[in-house]
């Protein structure tokens, strides 16, 4: 035979049915069934009376993740929830603290947490849940919480980041006219924060509000805990900036070592390039695959591959001025007659040109045209390979400098 109770005793020769809202009442006390008797769970307090004040507040125990690829934090939590239903007054000075499933008999909030992509009600060693009644009315339910829930993040400064997070608690079924949310204690209704040590970030600050959910089923009430994390840069720093650094001074290594050093100043420019490749590849291993945001990670990464990639173009350049400088004394006298029979051309002309008042101006013009031309050249011409090392060991770390600056500046302070 089959029964649809949950608690049966079994006696000899014969089994006895007892009810299930039988059953607990005859194991409650008796104050707690004079309170029961008759109470209706199903229905909230003030059913005909407006709606029911539910003050909330939270303890972070921990956060224990924060993960950018997935956009979310995870975090443990004691939701703790009071609010009044006068079918509770019971005589007395003293409140009463129940078992954690008695709570199946009494009407309790539908609050759920909004963004949340996954969470759980810790049951070691049973379910981590408290009632307890005053005799006023007032009820305290609490509830110990491990969330995962989602945060929007922006990393375009990524190290040097801040990001805002939020938790936002709900009425699932009941609306503004049948519940209202509040703090129970205004922005100190959220503890824990101060004493939390986190891996990467720091929390500078946190603050609660109060609002609504619109939706299309009706306006319903919303309370929001939001906290500002901050970002250590000091890992980021010994991990990659430092890195990178050394990788550009090594390749500024080449500047120094003769032009006739073919394998030595080749070696240092290809492996300077594939270190700083590799390092580029690890430092997106942590960040989402698929997104279009430029972080202030990949511009550093990528100033220090182009000063890196410059430092082995500037020897590809000198090895091809010297590979081509012309040596002969004849190869060497070509320019210079070649400018002296040009110039010797212009003056022709500028004599020949004397007679007529109109094209003096003009012939006096394109002489000074032709001549910042020649000037130009002779700037670009270099007269000495070797020359090219000297301007770079120069250039190279003042511009790397310049630009550092830039860079930090920007991203710290705007």
């Amino acid at each position: 035979c089959s029964f649809k109770t949950s608690s049966l005793i079994l006696i000899p020769f014969r089994v006895v049915q007892i009810p299930e809202a039988e059953g607990k009442s005859e194991i409650l006390p008796p104050t707690i069934q004079r309170i029961v008797k008759g109470y209706n769970k199903y229905l909230r307090p003030f059913f005909d009376n407006g709606p029911v004040s539910i003050g909330m507040s939270l303890d972070i125990a921990s956060i224990d993740t924060i993960s950018e690829i997935n956009m979310d934090y995870t975090a443990t939590i004691f939701l703790r929830q009071r609010w009044t239903d006068d079918r509770l007054c019971f005589d007395g000075n003293k409140s009463l603290s129940l078992d954690g499933r008695l709570v199946e008999m009494l009407w309790v909030p539908d609050t759920f947490i909004v963004d949340s992509k996954k969470s759980f009600l810790h049951d070691v060693t049973v379910d981590n849940r408290l009632i307890r009644i005053y005799p006023n009315g007032t009820v305290l339910y609490a509830l110990r919480i491990t969330t995962t829930v989602a945060c929007s993040m922006d990393l375009t400064k990524y190290p040097m980041d801040k990001q805002t997070c939020t938790l936002q608690l709900e009425s699932w079924g009941y609306n503004i006219n049948n519940v209202m949310f509040y703090w129970t204690r205004g922005n100190d209704s959220v503890r824990g924060l101060d004493t939390l040590r986190l891996a990467q970030y720091t929390v500078e600050d946190h603050f609660t509000s109060v609002s609504e959910a619109v939706y299309e089923t009706g306006r319903y009430p919303k309370l929001v805990f939001h906290f500002n994390l901050k970002r250590n840069i000091l890992y980021f720093i010994l991990e990659t900036y430092v890195p990178s650094i050394l990788l550009v001074v090594l390749s500024w290594v080449s500047f120094w070592i003769s032009q006739s050093s073919v394998p030595a100043r080749i070696c240092i420019g290809v492996t300077t390039v594939l270190t700083m490749t590799t390092l580029m590849m690890g430092a997106r291993t942590s960040l989402p695959n698929a997104n279009c945001f430029i972080k202030a990670i990949d511009v550093y990464l990528g100033i220090c591959f182009s000063f890196i990639f410059g430092a082995l173009l500037e020897y590809a350049v000198a090895h091809f001025c010297t590979v081509h400088q012309l040596s002969s004394k004849e190869l060497r006298k070509i320019p210079q007659n070649f400018l002296e029979s040009l110039c010797l051309e212009l003056k022709l002309q500028l004599m020949s040109s004397l007679a007529s008042s109109e094209s003096v101006t003009e012939n006096l013009l394109t002489s000074k045209v032709m001549k910042r031309l020649f000037c130009i050249f002779d700037c670009f011409h270099v007269k000495n390979p070797y020359h090219i090392d000297n301007y770079a060991r120069f250039s190279f770390p003042l511009s790397f400098i310049i630009v550092n600056v830039l860079y930090w500046v920007y991203y710290l302070y705007f």
